[in-house]
């Protein structure tokens, strides 16, 4: 089966923000077995969103979006989830009472931008947040589902723990991981190690092999993935 990632927030194309949530997302998808096949960063725009979302949808059975579900007018990926899939966006009493206890156990008073939070698309499976107050949810539609995250990284680490891979896990029916090593090759350039294991580069598809030069420190990585 195959899952995507779209990074959301136009911070991430500015490169006011290194994207560590899709590397942290995709070393995650391994250890349920999934394969990644594409990876996106699109920025606060309802309509590329929505656009970015579509095609995600037309290749890949599991889409996961990171950021876009805050309290602020920019937060845009639940609209897009909801247009994208022909629903309202509704209300989740329990979910804003979730937010105020957050902000009551701090000490604060929660503001009225938050209630934004408590709207998930008509039909999603919820996703608590019990380290932040971004809620996330499972939204499935036609034998695929999309799975939204914080962009915050502590709080997206917490759901990937604690709600989606378990979700992934059971959806896939899959119990086999990927697994990948990366044998150091010193003294020796890319196109020749590249021409001595060409037959076996070329022979299928597990394990896969592949080639990364590192200049800097003078090494070629082999990465066998299976």
């Amino acid at each position: 089966m195959k899952a995507e990632i779209i990074a959301v927030g136009t911070e991430l194309l500015l490169g006011q923000i290194v994207d560590t949530n899709s590397a942290h997302i995709a070393q995650q998808l391994t250890t349920v077995g999934l394969d990644l096949h594409f990876k996106s960063t699109v920025g606060d725009n309802l309509e590329r969103i929505k656009s970015t979302l579509r095609n995600a949808m037309s290749r890949s059975d599991f889409i996961i979006t990171t950021g876009g579900i805050g309290p602020t007018l920019d937060d845009l990926t639940r609209e897009a989830v909801a247009e994208v899939l022909g629903r309202p966006l509704v209300f989740q009493q329990v979910l804003f009472d979730q937010i105020s206890d957050f902000f009551a156990r701090l000490g604060r008073t929660v503001s009225p931008n938050n209630r934004k939070q408590a709207y998930i698309p008509e039909g999603a499976i919820t996703i608590e947040n019990r380290v932040g107050t971004a809620p996330g949810f499972i939204a499935e539609q036609d034998g695929k589902a999309i799975i939204t995250v914080p962009g915050v990284p502590h709080e997206m680490r917490y759901f990937m723990e604690h709600s989606v891979l378990p979700y992934l896990q059971n959806k896939s029916g899959i119990r086999e991981v990927i697994v990948s090593r990366v044998l150091k090759l010193f003294g020796i350039g890319e196109s020749l190690v590249d021409e001595r294991l060409r037959d076996l580069i070329e022979l299928g598809t597990n394990p896969t092999i592949g080639l990364l030069a590192h200049t800097q420190i003078g090494e070629i990585h082999i990465r066998l993935t299976a």
